[in-house]
């Protein structure tokens, strides 16, 4: 914790000490004031947990293609590699739809893309669905293997990682609790930000 700044004033002969700000608090003020995204400190802590997010999210996605590229000899990217464990995800086939909204995605051609990808790689399989109108995905036997592969090496050099971070799992659930509100009034500020207009 950063100490407070003392300063030594002498008035009438004696010498008394002066408290004054926390240097982190004046350089943290300082700084959210002349950032347009964090007016003050409420919008700068929500300005550094979405800039934290960000970081996270390209931590993560390097985590995840650099895993995949040792378990898959294909030109196959970070979104195919978190498609492909949704399809594995409970062994039961899915649609395009069904893996979008798992995912938080309303880009479905760009997921259809993916799919295509995955099922040239004999990752995953297409079969129609029982309305006769829409296929599902499933994964193959080689999907099967590859997933698990990526399994183990995630357990090995990520989860044993994340097990030294003390009550880790206490930790997680109120991380995940906390996120999955926030992505519900992100959601909400989207919605409602499409009723503006450029002129308002």
């Amino acid at each position: 914790m950063a100490r407070a700044s003392m300063l030594r004033h002498s008035a009438s002969g004696a010498s008394r000490d002066v408290v004054g700000p926390e240097p982190e608090t004046q350089v943290r003020a300082k700084y959210y004031r002349s950032w347009h995204l964090a007016g003050d400190e409420s919008s700068f802590k929500v300005t550094e947990f979405e800039w934290t997010m960000i970081r996270f999210y390209e931590a993560f996605s390097r985590c995840v293609s650099t895993i995949g590229a040792l378990t898959v000899d294909a030109d196959i990217k970070f979104s195919e590699h978190l498609i492909l464990h949704v399809i594995r995800m409970q062994d039961r086939p899915k649609n395009s739809t069904t893996i979008a909204r798992m995912i938080n995605r309303d880009d479905i051609p760009n997921i259809q893309y993916s799919l295509r990808k995955l099922e040239a790689a004999n990752l995953i399989e297409k079969t129609k669905e029982t309305s006769g109108k829409t296929f599902a995905y499933a994964v193959t036997e080689l999907g099967a293997r590859v997933t698990d592969e990526y399994a183990a090496i995630r357990s090995e050099v990520l989860l044993e990682n994340l097990g030294t971070i003390g009550s880790f799992d206490a930790q997680i659930t109120k991380m995940t609790q906390l996120l999955g509100v926030m992505t519900g009034i992100y959601e909400k500020a989207a919605r409602n930000s499409a009723t503006f207009s450029k002129d308002d």
